[in-house]
């Protein structure tokens, strides 16, 4: 019998001082799981005081980013004049259709004390059709969001539905995005539901189908295939995925888009000024000559 894992994804990490990030999507050989284009995972870090997170003003096409922090806080400002500090359990979920631009710092509160960084940034295509919709920005609180438990197991849906449950946050094409809590010898099916979906061990330790997980790496779940979660000591594994696009899709820095024109006009578009400002918040990220995030199709 076939193991449900159909492959694993080890990230690339890059650090930062105070925290590490990695990112495993897109990679070589794999751009998507669903709608998932791009996972990066920071942290667990603590910032010294007067120290904070500044990702200045920088532009975004084609996507919806979705942060989730399970420790910390991060100020989210972008060009439609939204603003909203997120805090752990919630989720912020800025699409960015025709174009947005925005920044994430650290509070002053959290600078002024120093504080933990701990969490997820995961950008999710939108699909053929709503490419280009207009830029929304809405954060879903902790309480809005539905806690499913069971002897051993808790989970958080962030994103779709999952055990009958399902997330108040907008969804542009099926998707699944869930935060589960394995407690010692907790242990539960993940279901076929999903055209696609992928696991990540983020805390503790837990096994797949009998074989132990290495923190951060992206394992790829076999579709149709019933895959056992369980834990010995107690773990925290991100559960991602949705529907297949039948469309590729190209990134670029921060643009993604099925066409390379797109993205090609895009980057005149930062480079000319012509993407809306963000209020109050001057700084920008000029176009890198090279951009880490780069990829194909495959």
């Amino acid at each position: 019998m076939k193991h449900p894992v159909e492959g694993s994804l080890i990230p690339v990490t890059h650090d930062l001082g105070a925290f590490k990030v990695r990112r495993v999507l897109p990679a070589r050989g794999l751009t998507m799981v669903g709608p998932f284009c791009f996972v990066d995972q920071f942290g667990p870090g603590h910032f010294d005081i007067g120290q904070g997170m500044d990702v200045r003003p920088h532009p975004h096409i084609g996507l919806s980013t979705v942060t989730y922090l399970f420790e910390g806080a991060i100020d989210h400002r972008d060009s439609l004049g939204s603003f909203a500090t997120i805090h752990p359990g919630a989720v912020n979920l800025m699409t960015a259709g025709k174009g947005i631009v925005h920044s994430e710092r650290s509070p002053q509160s959290e600078r002024d004390a120093g504080g933990p960084m701990y969490g997820m940034q995961t950008w999710l295509a939108l699909p053929d059709g709503q490419e280009e919709i207009d830029p929304a920005f809405e954060q879903v609180a902790a309480d809005q969001l539905p806690i499913l438990s069971a002897p051993g197991v808790s989970a958080r849906v962030i994103m779709g539905s999952l055990w009958g449950q399902t997330a108040p946050t907008t969804c542009h094409v099926p998707t699944i995005y869930a935060d589960i809590m394995l407690e010692a010898g907790g242990a539960v099916p993940i279901d076929a539901e999903a055209d696609e979906r992928a696991l990540m061990l983020v805390g503790g330790a837990a096994d797949i189908a009998g074989e132990a997980m290495e923190p951060f790496t992206l394992y790829v779940l076999r579709p149709g295939m019933v895959a056992q979660l369980s834990s010995t000591s107690g773990g925290r594994i991100m559960l991602m995925g949705g529907q297949d696009f039948p469309t590729a899709r190209r990134v670029w820095w921060n643009f993604v888009s099925s066409r390379q024109d797109r993205i090609d006009q895009a980057v005149m578009d930062w480079t000319e000024g012509r993407f809306p400002q963000v209020e109050n918040d001057p700084e920008f990220i000029p176009l890198p000559e090279t951009p880490l995030t780069n990829s194909d199709p495959i």
